[in-house]
């Protein structure tokens, strides 16, 4: 597990990014699964950049990097969803703003393009914070955001996931951990920091399970007087420990470093059996990520900083 730890000046800006956690090594990856991978978390970064140098806000720039992300069918977010039990894809995501702390979320949505932008108009035009099914797909297309069809999000490696998991009757993490959920967190030129997440799900979920991606304080949260969290990993594991929100609680009221508190909290995950990670920025811009998995793939850059992105373990 290794982190990134550098702070920055006031004046600086931070954009890190994730594609998911699990078993992911170099001896089951093949070069251009890898290529395409680095390639994807690359375009996220580079959308958020865009977004950040430019005097841009957080909010912006998350939602911007995770749209990216969800149109890459190489992660399990937007087109290359994983599929449910029964053959559909439904999909999760939230954003939140640490200015103020509003925050947007949908689950098992089926045609909305852009779920983080579904999350992000849930936040900025309704009265509520999280919506799901048939309700907020009718949410979608009342405000206007573009439909697709629902066989835009599958993709043949998906199908063959379920098939295999439907074959062997195994667990629905023993298929699944290979690709993951999607997020970004952000500070601009402001101070302000914000997070978003993004995700299809566990492959052969049923009874419209919901993990934490969406839920706010678990899979994702912000806040200005803390931190940024995206979490990625197993969800039913993070929505028991509230992992985005004890992450912020630590660092907000124990004084931890972001290291220090994403490093506890994941510990804390996996003695209740929850596997994945975490990104994280703050304030001051300051960066890190922890995960207890083999690899996670995730990338960061500020400005004056050099750009990383990562996917194994033994990486910086």
């Amino acid at each position: 597990m290794t982190t990134p730890a550098a702070a920055q000046d006031q004046s600086d800006w931070t954009l890190v990014i994730h594609g998911g956690a699990g078993v992911i090594e170099r001896e089951r990856m093949t070069p251009e699964r890898e290529a395409a991978a680095r390639a994807g978390l690359n375009a996220a970064l580079d959308a958020g950049q865009k977004v950040l140098s430019g005097g841009g806000t957080a909010l912006d720039a998350v939602e911007a990097a995770v749209k990216v992300l969800e149109d890459d069918p190489n992660f399990n977010a937007g087109r290359g969803a994983v599929y449910t039990y029964d053959g559909t894809n439904e999909l999760d995501a939230a954003i939140m703003d640490g200015r103020t702390r509003a925050a947007g979320a949908v689950a098992g949505v089926t045609r909305t393009r852009h779920p983080v932008s579904l999350a992000r108009k849930v936040m900025e035009d309704s009265p509520h914070v999280f919506l799901g099914g048939k309700g907020a797909d009718q949410f979608s297309a009342e405000r206007g955001l573009e439909q697709v069809d629902p066989a835009w999000f599958g993709t043949p490696e998906r199908k063959r996931q379920l098939d295999e998991l439907k074959a062997k009757d195994v667990s629905w993490f023993d298929v699944d951990m290979k690709y993951g959920t999607v997020g970004a967190v952000a500070r601009d030129q402001a101070g302000h920091v914000a997070a978003a997440t993004s995700t299809g799900g566990i492959t052969g979920k049923r009874w419209g399970r919901i993990g934490d991606a969406p839920i706010i304080g678990a899979g994702t949260y912000a806040d200005d007087r803390a931190c940024a969290v995206s979490a990625t990993g197993s969800g039913e594991f993070f929505i028991r420990e509230g992992v985005a929100h004890e992450i912020c609680a630590r660092v907000r009221f124990a004084g931890e470093t972001l290291k220090q508190a994403g490093d506890t909290v994941m510990a804390e995950t996996k003695a209740l059996g929850g596997s994945g990670g975490v990104i994280l920025t703050g304030p001051r811009g300051e960066i890190a990520w922890s995960f207890n998995t083999p690899g996670m793939y995730r990338g960061h850059v500020s400005a004056g900083g050099k750009r990383v992105v990562a996917i194994y373990g033994d990486e910086q």
